[in-house]
C-alpha cells in the first residue's frame, strides 16, 4: 500500500472533518446564500487549508471589500469566536459567469489548476424571468467551462455541481437520475446556437427552446445538467438537488437568513400586513429545506464522491444527491399558512402597516379579481395618505411587482412534486453517528412548527433588523392591538354599508 493510499485511508477513517483537513476548495457562488453557509460551516468544523471563492466585481466596490463584510455578518459570529482568523483562509479569485472565459486571469488559472482538490460550482442566477442569453450563459456555459477548467486541475478529488430540485420540474414524480428526454435540444446544440445568434435572437427563440419549463431559470438548469451528464467524462462529479431553500436550522445561528426571496418573502410581507391575498393550491405540499442542512448534504456528498472517485469508470452517471421533505414528514401548504400567521402574535413587527391576516384563493382566475380590493385599492388610499403626508407614493407599485412575482410563481403555487431521496438517505446511513450529528440533514426529524419559530424570529432579527427585546417586542404588540382595532372596525364599517345597500336594494323590487 502507498503512502498516498495510508494517508487517504486515514482521512476516510478520520470521517468528514478528517477527510478536508489541509484540502484546497475552489468554490463559486461563494456570496450567494448557501455559498456563504457552505464556507462558515467548512471553516468551523473542519481544518481546511484555503478556500478559493471566485467573486464578480462590483461597480464601486472593490472584491476584498465585499469579503470584509462578512467580519460583521451575524453568520459568521460563532466562527470568528472559535477562530478568529478563520477568514484569512479565504482568498478571492476574481471572476464572472458571465464572461466566456469565466473572467479569471491566467495566472489564477494556473494557481486553481496546481493546489485544487475540491469544486463547488454553485453559482447561478435565480431570477425566474431573466432573459434566455443571460441565464443560458450564467447557469449553462458556466457550468461547462468550470468542467473545462475541472479538468485541467492536478490534485482534483471532487467536483459537486450545484442544481435544484426542480430542474426537471416538467414532471411531478422525479428520481434521483438524469433527464435528458425532456429537453427540446440536447445542451451543446443550445451552446452552439448562443454562439452563432445575436443576444435578441435567443430571446425571441425562448418559447421554441423553453417548452413544457415554466421558465428559463429551470431550463437552464436543467441544460446545465445535461452538460454535467455529456461532458464530465471521468471527473470525479457529483450533482446535488436541493428543494426551496429557506433560513438556517441549528447553526450556526438559528433562524439565520440575508435574502426576502422565496416563502420567507411571503411571511415577511404577511407581517409587515402588505400581503393579504395568495393563491395556491392549499392540500398541495411545501417543499422547503433549511439552508444548513444543505451545507451538509453538500459536503458529505463531496466527502462520499471522493470515496467513490475510483468507481467512476464503472458509473454510467455522475450520482444526484436531493434534498427535499421527507414522504413521512411533509409540509402541507395550509400549515404552512398557519406557522405564516404565527409571525403576528409571536413576533409582531412595530413597523407594520396594517393587521396581519393572509386569505388563500384556490381558483387563479379569481385571484386578479380578488387582488384588486385586497392589495390594489387599498395600495391608492395608502399612496393618497402619503401623498397628503408629503412622502412618496409606494404601495402600488409596490403591488404591480408583487402581482407580477405571483403569476411567475403560479406553476408552483397549484403544483405538488414527489422527490427521490434514496442516494441521500443512503449518504446518511454511510455517515458515522459523530458525522450525522455534525452534518445533520435528517429531514424526517425534523418539527416543522419548531422549525418555524426559529425561522420566524430570525427573520424578525435579520430581515427587519428588529432587536429581540422584551421593550421591542412590546412595541410591535402595541402596533398589532392598534391595528387589530381599526381593521375589525372597518370591516364592521364595510359589513353595515353592505347590509345597507343589499337592503335598499331588495326594497326596490318589493
Amino acid at each position: 500500500m502507498t503512502l498516498n493510499n495510508i494517508i487517504s485511508r486515514t482521512e476516510m477513517d478520520e470521517g468528514i472533518p478528517g477527510f478536508y483537513k489541509d484540502k484546497v476548495v475552489f468554490l463559486t457562488g461563494a456570496t450567494g446564500f448557501l455559498g456563504k453557509v457552505i464556507i462558515e460551516k467548512l471553516l468551523r468544523t473542519t481544518e481546511v487549508k484555503r478556500i478559493y471563492s471566485m467573486i464578480r466585481p462590483k461597480r464601486g466596490k472593490d472584491i476584498q471589500e465585499r469579503l470584509a463584510i462578512w467580519e460583521k455578518d451575524p453568520l459568521f459570529e460563532v466562527l470568528l469566536k472559535l477562530k478568529p482568523d478563520a477568514l484569512k483562509r479565504i482568498s478571492v479569485i476574481a471572476g464572472d459567469c458571465l464572461d466566456p472565459d469565466l473572467g479569471i486571469n491566467m495566472s489564477d488559472r494556473k494557481l486553481l489548476a496546481s493546489e485544487v482538490q475540491i469544486v463547488i460550482h454553485g453559482a447561478a442566477t435565480v431570477r425566474f424571468n431573466e432573459p434566455l442569453h443571460v441565464a443560458l450563459a450564467i447557469n449553462t456555459r458556466a457550468t461547462r467551462l468550470m468542467l473545462h477548467l475541472a479538468k485541467e486541475m492536478k490534485h482534483l478529488e471532487a467536483y459537486l455541481h450545484i442544481s435544484t430540485a426542480f430542474s426537471n420540474c416538467v414532471i411531478f414524480r422525479i428520481e434521483e437520475r438524469f433527464y435528458p428526454e425532456h429537453l427540446t435540444c440536447d445542451s451543446d446544440s443550445v451552446l452552439t446556437m448562443s454562439k452563432l445568434l445575436s443576444e435578441q435572437m435567443m430571446d425571441n427563440l425562448a418559447p421554441t427552446l423553453v417548452g413544457d419549463f415554466p421558465n428559463t431559470y429551470t431550463y437552464t438548469k436543467a441544460l446545465a445538467e445535461d452538460v454535467i451528464l455529456r461532458e464530465s467524462g471521468d471527473l470525479p462529479v457529483s450533482v446535488f438537488r436541493p428543494s426551496v431553500i429557506i433560513a438556517t436550522h441549528e447553526e450556526p445561528v438559528t433562524g439565520w437568513i440575508d435574502n426576502l426571496y422565496g416563502p420567507i418573502a411571503l411571511i415577511y410581507g404577511v407581517g409587515h400586513g402588505v400581503l393579504r391575498l395568495t393563491t395556491f393550491d392549499k392540500d398541495g405540499y411545501a417543499n422547503m429545506v433549511p439552508v444548513d442542512y444543505c451545507a451538509n448534504v453538500a459536503l458529505a456528498s463531496i466527502w462520499q464522491t471522493s470515496k467513490e472517485k475510483s468507481q467512476r469508470e464503472t458509473r454510467s452517471q455522475p450520482p444526484i444527491y436531493t434534498l427535499a421533505p421527507s414522504e413521512r414528514n411533509q409540509l402541507v401548504n395550509r400549515d404552512f399558512l398557519k406557522h405564516s400567521l404565527s409571525v403576528r402574535t409571536d413576533f409582531p413587527l412595530p413597523k407594520m402597516i396594517w393587521y396581519p391576516f393572509l386569505h388563500c384563493i384556490s381558483n387563479r382566475r379569481l385571484f386578479p379579481l380578488a387582488a384588486f380590493f385586497y392589495h390594489t385599492l387599498p395600495g391608492y388610499f395608502f399612496d393618497i395618505a402619503l401623498r397628503l403626508m408629503g412622502r412618496k407614493p409606494r404601495l402600488v407599485k409596490l403591488y404591480r411587482s408583487v402581482h407580477a412575482n405571483m403569476a411567475i410563481l403560479e406553476h408552483f403555487f397549484h403544483n405538488t412534486w414527489h422527490f427521490e431521496t434514496k442516494s441521500t438517505d443512503r449518504l446518511r446511513v454511510l455517515m458515522s453517528p459523530e458525522d450525522r450529528r455534525m452534518y445533520n440533514f435528517d429531514m424526517e426529524a425534523l418539527d416543522w412548527g419548531k422549525y418555524f419559530r426559529k425561522a420566524l424570529f430570525g427573520m424578525r432579527l435579520y430581515l427587519a433588523k428588529e432587536p429581540p427585546t422584551k421593550e421591542s417586542l412590546e412595541q410591535g404588540r402595541r402596533m398589532l392591538y392598534r391595528l387589530k382595532f381599526l381593521h375589525y372596525s372597518l370591516m364592521t364599517l364595510l359589513c353595515a354599508i353592505a347590509v345597507f345597500l343589499l337592503w335598499n336594494l331588495v326594497r326596490l323590487f318589493i
